[in-house]
């Protein structure tokens, strides 16, 4: 075979080889999905099948949807910054006095986050009930959960004095409470739900979620 022909196979394959590649198209990534107010079941709850699942339930829609957390940033604008009242209870709470807070109370222009487990039946755990596990947080400050009454707060997770956190929970429970942010930027936070079977006493999981917050300044 001559130079000249073999010259130009090497140089048509060259050519065939950037025509496939300009041809090949990497699968677009959807961008997250922004909530920013109304009600939302952070934890979303549900057994079927032998399976423990958790979504967020997003009812800011209508009809409501049950989304992948990861598909998801809640935002926390800086209209939810509070000042953290006086008293040893509250030392959980902010920084320098200030905390961001989506309150337990539905307020306008925030979300309204809570929790549901109404779609566990009955007699499937042990006690009817599952455990929330916070098992990881990382941002630029604390984050925590907690329930106010009569002016005393009730802390249910904190990340501020150490990790994993576990709060047990009903079925058929939707509550709402109020998520607490020491300072402004973006917050990954991973809760698990687990449950111990009532008919051998197994322990099943829903497996890790992440849910990103972003506290805006």
């Amino acid at each position: 075979m001559s130079a000249v022909r073999s010259h130009s196979r090497f140089l048509t394959g060259l050519a065939l080889t950037a025509a496939l590649l300009v041809g090949t198209t990497t699968p677009a990534v959807a961008a997250p999905i922004v909530l920013s107010s109304g009600h939302v079941d952070v934890i979303d709850v549900d057994y079927a099948g032998g399976a423990l699942t958790v979504n967020l339930l997003d009812d800011t829609v209508s009809p409501s949807v049950e989304r992948n957390p990861s598909d998801i940033i809640l935002r926390v604008p800086n209209t939810a910054m509070v000042t953290v009242p006086s008293g040893s209870a509250w030392s959980f709470l902010g920084t320098g006095g200030q905390a961001w807070v989506l309150p337990q109370a539905s307020t306008a222009g925030l979300l309204w986050g809570g929790w549901n487990t109404a779609e566990v039946p009955s007699g499937v755990f042990q006690n009817n009930r599952v455990a929330f596990k916070l098992t990881n947080v990382t941002g630029p400050a604390g984050f925590s959960v907690y329930t106010v009454s009569g002016g005393t707060p009730t802390v249910l997770f904190d990340s501020g004095n150490g990790l994993p956190d576990s709060l047990n929970v009903n079925r058929n429970i939707h509550a709402h409470v109020n998520w607490g942010f020491d300072a402004a930027g973006t917050y990954t936070v991973t809760f698990e739900v687990t449950g111990v079977l009532a008919s051998n006493g197994s322990t099943i999981s829903s497996g890790a979620k992440t849910w990103t917050f972003e506290v805006l300044p």
